[in-house]
């Protein structure tokens, strides 16, 4: 399995902007991943998200369930260890712990006081600086997200910024994970699936276990390079594309020792309609609002939290 390497500075820098679109296109349509290096968001910026979650991870269970994903109906706060089951087929919960960060806005915000979906306001533990790096990091990131989508649209044949308008106040979460270390190799960090939003931006430390699986293919090992993105289509825009892209099915295998990774899943908005793009051929798929598709999602994967 190919998952190409690009430097995406030939984009932003005007280099090569062709060149890009067509290798990410390419790997759009084949493969649903690829890494981007050059991408431009520092170096430190990275380590200081690692070394918050770190602190976070750290805090004792009845610390961390004070900002509990199962308190809030907006995806946002603390998953814990085996409250997710990504796979639905095996049975198996994964073992990981998270956190999650959504579109920062303010209690008054009329949105977060109507309870609209996925508009709600962030959750905080109680570790210092922990607000500012992340929120500092989704901004960055999300600035990649949208510039990622500009060159979806030329790769598509869509007008320059047709993506834009659906990316403004995007359901888009940062996620901080953590899995713990498996010796014995029993079990699953993440059970097979595949992302549901448009694109994910993911960080790791480099402790192998993320595995990618092409249709017709098995499981290959992605490999890791220092300060690169793992990027990869998710369903929504492979819906949104008629499926000319793919959304590939991917896992994390229990790692050998602990395992850290940052995750950017990037939604669109919550009313954006999700339908077939113009000029994909007749609809594959009927037309969802962006929060409808993500809900129904979400649902899927959270079961009862297990009780301590």
């Amino acid at each position: 399995m190919d998952i190409p390497v690009l430097d995406w500075s030939r984009f932003t820098s005007g280099g090569d902007p062709a060149g890009v679109v067509a290798d990410l296109g390419h790997a759009c349509r084949e493969t649903g991943f690829f890494v981007i290096k050059g991408h431009g968001i520092p170096e430190d910026m990275i380590t200081n998200v690692f070394a918050m979650a770190d602190k976070f991870f750290a805090l004792s269970i009845p610390e961390k369930a004070e900002v509990a994903i199962s308190k809030n109906p907006h995806n946002r706060g603390w998953a814990q260890l085996g409250s997710e089951a990504l796979d639905e087929t095996s049975g198996l919960k994964d073992r990981k712990e998270a956190f999650n960060v959504g579109f920062d806005l303010p209690p008054d915000d009329p949105r977060v006081i109507a309870g609209d979906p996925f508009r709600g306001v962030n959750v905080w533990p109680n570790v210092t600086g922990f607000k500012d790096v992340m929120l500092e990091y989704y901004a960055r990131v999300l600035t990649l997200g949208r510039a990622l989508h500009r060159a979806f649209e030329t790769d598509l044949g869509l007008p320059l910024g047709y993506f834009e308008p659906h990316f403004t106040e995007p359901m888009a979460t940062l996620r901080v994970l953590s899995y713990p270390a498996a010796p014995d190799g029993k079990g699953i960090g993440a059970g097979a699936h595949s992302d549901y939003g448009s694109v994910t931006l993911l960080m790791t430390d480099g402790v192998a276990g993320l595995q990618v699986k092409p249709r017709g293919g098995d499981w290959t090992s992605v490999p890791h390079i220092n300060g690169a993105f793992i990027v990869n289509i998710g369903d929504c825009l492979m819906r949104w594309s008629n499926d000319i892209y793919v959304s590939t099915p991917h896992r994390v295998l229990p790692p050998k020792t602990a395992r850290r990774s940052i995750a950017f899943f990037l939604d669109p908005n919550p009313d954006s309609v999700i339908a077939a793009l113009p000029g994909t051929g007749p609809a594959k798929h009927s037309p969802i609002t962006g929060a409808d598709y993500l809900r129904a999602r979400l649902d899927a994967t959270y079961k009862p939290e297990p009780t301590q």
